[in-house]
C-alpha cells in the first residue's frame, strides 16, 4: 500500500511538474493578457479579454501532466495500477474544478478539458504503462 502511495504521489509532482512547464511554455508563446496572474481578482477582471487560443495551453499542460502522472503511477505502483493512474487524474481533476470557479472559461473549454484532459489521459497513461 505504501509503494501504492508513493506512486501516486509521485505521479503527481512529475505531473505537476509537467503541468506548470506548458503553462510557463504557454505564456511566453502566447502572451496572458492584462492582469491575470494577479491572484483570482486579476483573473476574473481579465477574463473578457481571452481568446480561443489562451486555452490551447492550459489544455495541453492538464493533459500532458495528467498522462505522465498516470504513466510514472502505473509503473510505480505495486498493485491495483490502474486505479493509481486514475488516483492522479482525479486529483489533476479536482485542481482543474478549482480554477474553474477562479477563472471562468468557455463552455467548449470545460467540455474538452473536462472530458479529455484529466482522468481519460492519465487512463491512457496507464494503458501506456501497461505495454512496457
Amino acid at each position: 500500500m505504501a509503494k501504492n502511495i508513493f506512486a501516486v504521489i509521485l505521479g503527481l509532482a512529475v505531473g505537476s511538474a509537467i503541468n506548470m512547464g506548458f503553462i510557463e511554455l504557454g505564456s511566453r508563446i502566447i502572451p496572458w493578457p492584462g492582469d491575470i496572474w494577479n491572484g483570482e481578482e486579476g483573473m476574473k477582471a481579465s477574463a473578457h479579454l481571452l481568446e480561443a487560443r489562451h486555452f490551447i495551453f492550459p489544455f495541453i499542460a492538464h493533459a500532458a501532466g495528467s498522462l505522465v502522472g498516470g504513466f510514472i503511477a502505473y509503473m510505480i505502483a505495486a498493485s491495483h495500477k490502474m486505479i493509481c493512474s486514475v488516483a492522479v487524474g482525479v486529483a489533476f481533476l479536482a485542481g482543474g474544478l478549482m480554477m474553474l470557479f477562479m477563472l471562468p472559461p468557455p463552455i467548449w473549454f470545460i467540455a474538452a478539458d473536462i472530458g479529455l484532459a484529466y482522468i481519460p489521459a492519465a487512463m491512457l497513461g496507464g494503458k501506456l504503462a501497461m505495454r512496457r
